[in-house]
C-alpha cells in the first residue's frame, strides 16, 4: 500500500512522462504534418546535389552541310568548398593530375561561402579517371562541351567564336547565340553520409535541349578560292588588311566572305580584337573611283549623257570649284564609255556638274550607301554619305569620284550586284535555315528584293561600260579566260591625320561580275595599303580574276553554273 507520499511521486512521473510525451509528439506534428518541406529541403542538401546537364551547342554548316562550328564533350572538375575538411591536403592530390599548383588551387577550395566552384575545365580521360579514383569529398566531374572549328581559319571572320562556357562572342555564334546554345536540364545527384558521390541519380531529371543549328549561304570551297587568292595579295603587297567578298548577285547569298590578316578559331584568345574584327561589314573608307558606277549609272538613267558623248579631259588637269583636279593618266578627248573605263576623274566630274548635288546624293542612297546592308553579322556599319545641304563647294568635284563619302566592301558587293542582277538592290544573306539537329528545317530563308534602282536600259549600258574597263580600260588583269567579264577599278588615296590626301597610303579596289551578259559572281575584293605598287588594277583586279576563274570552273562540274544561269533567266 503506497503512502500519500509515494502516491504523490507517481502521479508526478505520470504527468511529467504524459507531458514530455506530448511535446514530442506535437513536435514531430509540427515537423511531419504542417512544416515538413523545410527539413525536406535541409535532409536534400545534404544528401543530394543538384548537377546542371549542360545542353548540345547547334553545329555551324555550309550550303552543302559541311561543317564549320560543332561541339565535342569533355570532363570538367568542380567542387563545394562547403563540405571541404582539409581544403590544403585536397589541393595536394589534386595538382599534379590538373597540372596545377596547389596554392592556386587551395585558393579555390578554401572559398567556405560558395557552393560551387570550378576546379579545372575540359581535361582529358585519363585525368578525368584518376580524379574519380581519388573519391575526394566535395569534388566531382561533369561532362561538359567543348566548342569546336574544324575548318580551322577557313570562314573564321564569318562564324566567329564562342567562349569557354560557349558563349558566342563574335561572328553567327554571337549574332545567333540564343538559337545555338539550347537550354540547360539539371538533375540530383546522391551523396553519402560524408557527402561523397556515390554515383547513383535520384528524383525527376529535366532533359537539356540541345541548341539549333544554321546552315550558311557560304560554299567552303568557293571560300578556299576566295581565302588563298586573298592571302597569296595580302601578302605579295605587304598589306595592311585585305578583304573579298563573293557573292551570287541574283539572290544575295554571300558564297564567300574573308578577311587579312585572319585567325584561328580554336585559338582565337592567341589573337588581338584587331585580326578578329570582320573587316568586310566594320572598316569603312572612301571608294575612289569604284563609286564612279553610281554617277555613271545615275547619268544614263537621268539622260544627261549619251555612252558615245565626247568630253574633253584637259590632259590630265582641270581647275574647277577652286579645287585643282587630276587624272591618273592624261586623256584628251574621251567618250563618256571611255571616261568611265579610262577612270578620268575630270571626265566624271564634267558629267557629274551637269546632274547637280540632288541627283547623286538620291542615287547614292538608292545604291544602298549610308545604311548597313542588313546582312546579318555583328558590327556591321553603314559608311557615311552627305546630303546636299553639307557639301562644301568642292564637294560636286569629290563626291563622284569617291571622296567625301565612306562605304563598306560588303556594300561595294551589293552595289555592284545591282549592275549584275538587272537593276535590283538585293540584301545580302549569310544564313540560308535554321534546323533542328535532326534535320528539320524550323525556318528557311529566302532572297529579299529591297528596291529597284535603275532601269533595264541603264543596266544595259552599265555592262557594256563595266565590260570595257576589263577588256580596254583600267582593269585589264581582270580579263576571265573563256568569258566576258565587267567591273571597276578604284585607288583611294586615304586622308593623313593633317586633313590632306596621302601620296602613299592607299585602298586599291576592285568590283565586278562574270560572265557579264548572265552573270553568277560578284566579287568585291579591297586591299588596305599595299606596297609598293598600290592601283586597283594592278593590286585587287589579278585578286578577282583568279577568283573568278576558280569559282567558275568549280561551278561547271555537275553542271552547276548552268543550272545556276537557268535561274537566272
Amino acid at each position: 500500500m503506497l503512502t500519500a507520499a509515494q502516491k504523490t511521486r507517481v502521479a508526478l512521473v505520470i504527468m511529467g512522462f504524459i507531458l514530455v510525451t506530448g511535446a514530442l509528439l506535437s513536435r514531430l506534428f509540427w515537423l511531419q504534418v504542417l512544416h515538413p518541406s523545410h527539413w525536406v529541403t535541409i535532409a536534400r542538401r545534404q544528401h543530394l546535389q543538384v548537377l546542371e546537364l549542360p545542353p548540345t551547342r547547334g553545329a555551324i554548316l555550309d550550303r552543302n552541310l559541311k561543317p564549320l562550328a560543332g561541339s565535342i564533350r569533355l570532363t570538367s572538375v568542380f567542387a563545394d568548398p562547403r563540405h571541404l575538411k582539409n581544403p590544403a591536403g585536397t589541393a595536394r592530390l589534386l595538382a599534379p593530375v590538373l597540372k596545377k599548383s596547389a596554392a592556386e588551387l587551395e585558393v579555390l577550395l578554401s572559398h567556405q561561402d560558395r557552393g560551387f566552384v570550378w576546379l579545372a575545365r575540359r581535361i582529358s580521360n585519363q585525368s578525368a579517371a584518376q580524379i574519380r579514383a581519388l573519391r575526394l569529398s566535395g569534388v566531382d566531374v561533369v561532362m561538359e562541351p567543348q566548342r569546336v572549328y574544324p575548318q580551322g581559319v577557313l570562314a573564321s571572320h564569318l562564324v566567329g567564336f564562342s567562349g569557354v562556357d560557349t558563349q558566342g562572342l563574335e561572328g553567327l555564334e554571337l549574332a545567333y547565340d540564343r538559337i545555338l546554345k539550347g537550354e540547360p536540364g539539371w538533375r540530383w545527384l546522391a551523396r553519402d553520409a560524408r557527402r561523397r558521390p556515390v554515383g547513383t541519380w535520384e528524383g525527376p531529371m529535366v532533359t537539356p535541349r540541345d541548341g539549333l543549328e544554321l546552315v550558311m549561304t557560304i560554299d567552303t570551297a568557293i571560300q578556299f578560292i576566295a581565302e588563298r587568292a586573298l592571302d597569296q595579295a595580302f601578302q605579295k603587297w605587304r598589306a595592311k588588311g585585305a578583304s573579298i567578298v563573293v557573292m551570287n548577285p541574283m539572290t544575295g547569298e554571300i558564297l564567300a566572305l574573308a578577311n587579312r590578316p585572319t585567325f584561328d578559331a580554336n585559338q582565337y584568345e592567341q589573337t588581338s580584337a584587331d585580326v578578329r574584327r570582320n573587316r568586310a561589314v566594320t572598316d569603312t573608307f572612301e571608294p575612289g573611283s569604284v563609286f564612279k558606277i553610281v554617277t555613271a549609272s545615275v547619268a544614263l538613267t537621268k539622260g544627261v549623257v549619251r555612252p558615245e558623248e565626247n568630253f574633253y579631259c584637259e590632259n590630265g588637269t582641270y581647275q574647277v570649284a577652286g579645287r585643282l583636279l587630276h587624272d591618273y593618266r592624261p586623256h584628251g578627248w574621251l567618250t563618256f564609255r571611255d571616261v568611265i573605263a579610262q577612270s578620268s576623274n575630270i571626265g566624271t566630274t564634267k558629267v557629274a556638274l551637269r546632274l547637280g548635288p540632288a541627283p547623286i546624293y538620291e542615287g547614292m542612297q538608292a545604291f544602298g550607301f549610308g545604311v548597313p546592308t542588313g546582312v546579318g553579322l555583328p558590327g556591321e556599319v553603314g559608311g557615311k554619305v552627305k546630303p546636299p545641304s553639307q557639301w562644301s563647294r568642292p564637294s560636286i568635284t569629290c563626291i563622284p569620284i569617291g571622296q567625301e563619302v565612306t562605304v563598306t566592301s560588303i556594300q561595294l558587293a551589293q552595289a555592284i550586284s545591282v549592275i549584275a542582277n538587272g537593276g535590283y538592290l538585293v540584301k545580302p544573306w549569310v544564313v540560308r535555315e535554321i534546323r533542328h539537329p535532326s534535320g528539320a528545317v524550323v525556318k528557311a530563308f529566302k532572297p529579299i528584293v529591297v528596291r529597284r534602282v535603275i532601269p533595264s536600259e541603264t543596266v544595259q549600258q552599265m555592262r557594256e561600260i563595266l565590260t570595257a574597263v576589263v577588256e580596254t580600260g583600267s582593269g585589264k588583269l581582270a580579263v576571265v579566260d573563256g568569258f566576258r567579264a565587267a567591273g571597276k577599278t578604284g585607288t583611294a588615296q586615304k586622308v593623313e591625320p593633317s586633313g590632306v590626301y596621302s601620296i602613299s597610303r592607299t585602298m586599291a579596289s576592285f568590283v565586278g561580275f562574270v560572265p557579264a551578259e548572265n552573270p553568277v559572281l560578284t566579287i568585291a575584293v579591297t586591299v588596305d595599303e599595299p606596297q609598293p605598287l598600290h592601283t586597283g588594277g594592278v593590286v585587287s583586279a589579278p585578286v578577282f580574276q583568279q577568283v573568278a576563274t576558280e569559282t567558275l570552273a568549280y561551278l561547271r562540274q555537275g553542271e552547276l553554273l548552268k543550272t545556276a544561269q537557268n535561274e537566272i533567266q
